[in-house]
């Protein structure tokens, strides 16, 4: 079983079996200092070239490119000169288990100036990175505790295909398929799969999964292809109940990663991770752009006034320091026309849906789902997609109680938690208009 860099301390002086990447080699007058890493940790291997029984070993060191991989057998010593760690592994054999060419494509370590499509074209270089390894393990820590929320709060884990028989959301958004002598597309979203839990009686249900979307978009927050956290649940009152689970959800999922990883993250990234209080502020989309016309003199025309723009949306995240000392704000009462047919409008066709804007981007919509089949096949059928969305429509026919939910992206939650570029940087590998490789 390997022994891992963080668990090392659990071995002074005893004789162990280390292995990883080669990361530096420092060949000196009198000694060789390998410093090898693995996903957790870096360990320094220290070789006296005045013993005799070394002579092996200061020869295949000299020889031996960074980046190479080694399983070092040896004595691990407490030896509090060592900067890395106050330890150092003193060997007694070096088995080299890959070598790695003499040049990299470029210096991982060092990539300012670096081109991003090169870093992605050797995307499993660039992930070497003590900070792309950081990244990741933060992603995965989100993850687990947004998991962990919903675990504890009765929600069940489902699967729902990504093979679907009818473009239904958005006909020109999503990827078409060859499916046997049939064709088929790309789910954009589980959101119908959803519903029909709901319909089932499964009452709380989530689903981590891969989303695809056919948009020509090259900004820094789109992907053709994205990890989505999707959320649904029964027996609500109204969005404002999925705006309060998804408020606490976030809360203790930033909660838990500051306490495992904030000193890091503050470190590697910069990053002070700020855990929001409850509950989250919130205000009426029209309201927001009156707000920031008087406070930022930004004006657009009505006729846009019915979403937020980009520009708006980065403005939110302004608004809502300055007045409500939050980083995160919902903002609510969307044009129904605007959305989805499947979210609920109310007695007065009032959208009953929400954005969730964080550090200037829209992270999620959410909202409370049509659940009556007279209403929502009304509403299909005014968006003329009645006979494209039959299968669903089905859901809704023996009863459903009332319902709602949102998604989250897990590739620009992380973007935002960290303040990355890109959100090419914080998929483990991008997929976009122009890139389908590696």
């Amino acid at each position: 079983m390997k022994i891992y860099a963080k668990e090392l301390k659990q071995h002074l002086n005893e004789e162990i079996e280390f292995s990883g990447f080669v990361d530096s080699i420092r060949d000196l007058q009198w000694v060789q200092f390998i410093i090898l890493r693995d996903s957790t940790g870096k360990v320094q291997v220290t070789i006296e070239k005045s013993e005799e029984k070394n002579k092996e070993l200061v020869d295949l060191v000299s020889s031996l490119p960074v980046e190479s991989t080694v399983k070092v057998t040896g004595k691990l010593l407490d030896s509090p000169k060592v900067k890395l760690n106050g330890m150092e592994l003193i060997p007694t054999n070096i088995e080299i288990t890959s070598k790695s060419n003499n040049e990299l494509p470029f210096n991982y370590k060092k990539i300012d100036g670096v081109n991003l499509d090169t870093r992605l074209d050797y995307r499993f270089i660039d992930l070497r990175s003590d900070a792309n390894i950081l990244l990741f393990q933060v992603q995965s820590l989100l993850v687990k505790y947004i998991r962990e929320y919903l675990y504890q709060n009765d929600f069940t884990e489902i699967h729902t295909p990504k093979f679907i028989a009818t473009a239904s959301e958005s006909g020109a958004e999503v990827f078409e398929v060859k499916y046997f002598d049939n064709k088929a597309y790309l789910a954009q979203s589980p959101q119908f799969y959803k519903q029909m839990a709901m319909a089932s009686g499964f009452s709380k249900i989530f689903e981590v999964a891969p989303c695809f979307r056919a948009e020509n978009s090259n900004t820094s927050r789109h992907a053709t292809e994205f990890t989505s956290f999707d959320v649904e649940f029964s027996y609500i009152d109204s969005y404002e109940d999925v705006m309060n689970l998804e408020a606490e959800m976030l809360t203790y999922a930033l909660t838990k990663v500051k306490e495992e990883y904030g000193t890091k993250i503050k470190e590697t990234f910069g990053e002070e991770i700020i855990v929001p209080t409850l509950p989250f502020p919130v205000m009426k989309l029209s309201d927001v752009y009156q707000e920031l016309e008087t406070r930022y003199n930004y004006k657009v025309a009505p006729e846009e006034k019915t979403d937020l723009t980009t520009e708006a949306e980065r403005l939110v995240y302004k608004l809502a320091k300055e007045k409500f000392n939050h980083e995160f704000m919902f903002v609510v009462d969307y044009p129904a026309d605007k959305r989805a047919f499947y979210h609920m409008r109310d007695e007065n066709g009032t959208l009953q849906g929400y954005d969730l804007i964080w550090r200037g981007v829209e992270i999620t919509s959410g909202a409370q789902r049509e659940h009556r089949y007279e209403q929502i096949c009304a509403n299909a059928e005014s968006k003329g997609l009645k006979e494209d969305v039959k299968f669903y429509l089905e859901f809704f026919k023996y009863g459903c109680p009332p319902h709602g939910g949102f998604a989250i992206g897990v590739d620009r939650l992380t973007m935002l938690l960290l303040n990355i570029n890109s959100i090419k940087e914080t998929e483990f590998l991008f997929r976009g208009p122009s890139r389908l490789t590696p």
